[in-house]
């Protein structure tokens, strides 16, 4: 939640979702756990089995929402079709792991 990726007026990445007065959208997406290095066909071997990750999920938005911030959510372990404008080219890969 204090990750400063949104722009100040000098257009650096700067703030923080909280101090742009954003707010998220948590959507699970076990996909993202896809580990495609040993061939073809992703392998989801290293994503959490449904019920931890749905514990993990719903204490990540508990988390989100009790520090104030407005948090709108998915439905865990359903098929969605969610829309949205991206506005960048950012992608910023977070690993607590610091697998890659």
């Amino acid at each position: 939640m204090g990750l400063r990726i949104f722009e100040d007026a000098g257009g650096k990445m700067n703030l923080s979702v909280a101090e742009v007065a954003g707010a998220l959208l948590v959507v699970s997406q076990f996909t993202l756990y896809g580990d495609a290095r040993r061939g073809k066909r992703p392998s989801f071997d290293a994503a959490a089995p449904p019920e931890p990750a749905r514990e993990i999920y719903e204490y990540f938005v508990e988390k989100v929402r009790a520090a104030g911030l407005r948090c709108e959510t998915g439905r865990f372990q359903e098929t969605m079709q969610v829309e949205l404008v991206n506005e960048g080219p950012v992608t910023i890969l977070l690993d607590s792991g610091k697998g890659f």
